[in-house]
């Protein structure tokens, strides 16, 4: 019989969607379930895409350029330096979502063997993404504890060998909604530059940023024009995820060039995506101050709801609209799969990420989970009364 490949054997489940047959499992039986585990924003998509996409006149549905149609990125790049970053219509591919903007960032910066470095915990595609591409992944650990801030400088350099190619960060950050401030945006580019590495920079939560914090783009830093790459996409700017577009972005040429092949070898970028996109752009501020409004609200009365519950942790996130908490639990992943398979509170229960899946350090996140907070308020605040509830009930089945 034909063997799998290591690879393919390799590659990790997703912590975000791997528990769908328990939730599945969970409303045959006639539950409600709150999905906390995947960050799919209930806000309305801009009406200004998706009339784009109604009032296409298409006869023949034509490959768009590699990198994506012209038009588009001029305007992108508009609405960039519109937000002081210095970026250009040649600076720009258009890519199959995010996910595609980083295989192409990390397939043309590693070859197999290479090391990129990553703060931990991260976003759990980052391990599969890293798997396709054969290279390694050495993890610097942030905690819960600090608010899982930027770890020590020194902390990287420890890990820095002849095979780190990059450092990759993930800001804001999914899972922990963390938020580097300018002093950490600073210390990484001074870093990167010392040691001649890439700082591939994923900046898809760019626009949710609270209480008076500022994002910093690495496009935004001129000293970093040859050491930064920025992945972004349209999937939380505009609550468009199943558009599957975003892009990759840098002033370095000789990784343009080369990520321009991986553009070629797939093709093109979806062709009624890219006109829902390029149309997005012409949304009003209004739009992003209501949603950035609500989401901060969310929050608020999300982790207010859950530092109610006894015995679990969580630090109040500066942006994108996740969290991870630690639950008084054994593990997370075992809790969760129980949650949907043997309890529920008056018809109702929670689906949460187990954060494991978030680490590549083995045994760090057991009893941790990553939840978003894209639901309403009230649903929110139904969900932390559920695992409240469910606590109580778990401590006394809990092996």
């Amino acid at each position: 019989m034909p063997k799998i490949s290591l690879k393919g054997q390799n590659m990790p489940e997703s912590p975000i969607r791997k528990l769908v047959p328990y939730a599945d499992i969970a409303k045959k039986k006639g539950n409600h379930v709150y999905h906390l585990n995947i960050g799919q924003p209930d806000i309305k998509t801009p009406e200004v895409a998706l009339q784009a996409v109604k009032d296409a006149d298409i006869t023949v549905l034509e490959y768009s350029h590699s990198a994506g149609f012209e038009s588009y990125r001029k305007k992108l790049a508009t609405y960039y330096q519109k937000h002081q970053l210095d970026v250009n219509v040649e600076d720009i591919i258009i890519t199959t979502g995010g996910s595609e903007a980083l295989m192409f960032a990390l397939g043309s910066t590693l070859d197999p063997g290479d090391e990129v470095i990553i703060p931990e915990p991260f976003y759990a595609n980052y391990n599969g993404f890293s798997i396709a591409n054969g290279v390694n992944i050495v993890p610097v650990m942030s905690t819960l504890e600090e608010g899982f801030a930027l770890p020590k400088i020194a902390d990287f350099e420890k890990q820095i060998t002849s095979k780190t190619k990059a450092i990759l960060i993930c800001n804001p950050g999914n899972p922990t909604g963390y938020l580097y401030s300018e002093e950490e945006m600073n210390q990484l580019a001074d870093l990167v530059i010392k040691h001649d590495l890439f700082l591939i920079a994923d900046e898809v939560y760019r626009e949710f940023a609270y209480d008076g914090y500022k994002h910093i783009s690495v496009m935004s830093m001129p000293k970093l024009a040859e050491y930064a790459i920025m992945v972004d996409s349209v999937s939380k700017r505009y609550s468009m995820c199943g558009a599957r577009i975003g892009c990759v972005v840098s002033k370095n040429k000789a990784f343009m060039t080369a990520a321009m092949k991986f553009a070629q070898a797939r093709l093109s970028p979806p062709t009624f995506a890219q006109i829902a996109s390029e149309a997005a752009l012409d949304t009003p501020q209004s739009y992003f101050d209501e949603v950035i409004e609500e989401y901060k609200e969310r929050r608020d009365v999300f982790i207010a709801a859950l530092r109610e519950i006894e015995g679990l942790e969580v630090s109040m996130p500066n942006g994108s609209f996740y969290c991870v908490a630690k639950f008084p639990v054994k593990n997370a992943d075992d809790f969760a799969k129980w949650l949907l398979e043997s309890y529920d509170f008056n018809g109702e229960t929670v689906m949460i990420a187990p954060a494991a899946g978030f680490y590549s350090t083995p045994g760090v996140g057991l009893n941790e989970a990553r939840m978003a907070y894209v639901l309403k308020k009230e649903d929110l605040i139904r969900s932390a009364q559920i695992l409240k509830e469910a606590l109580k009930v778990y401590k006394t089945v809990e092996k």
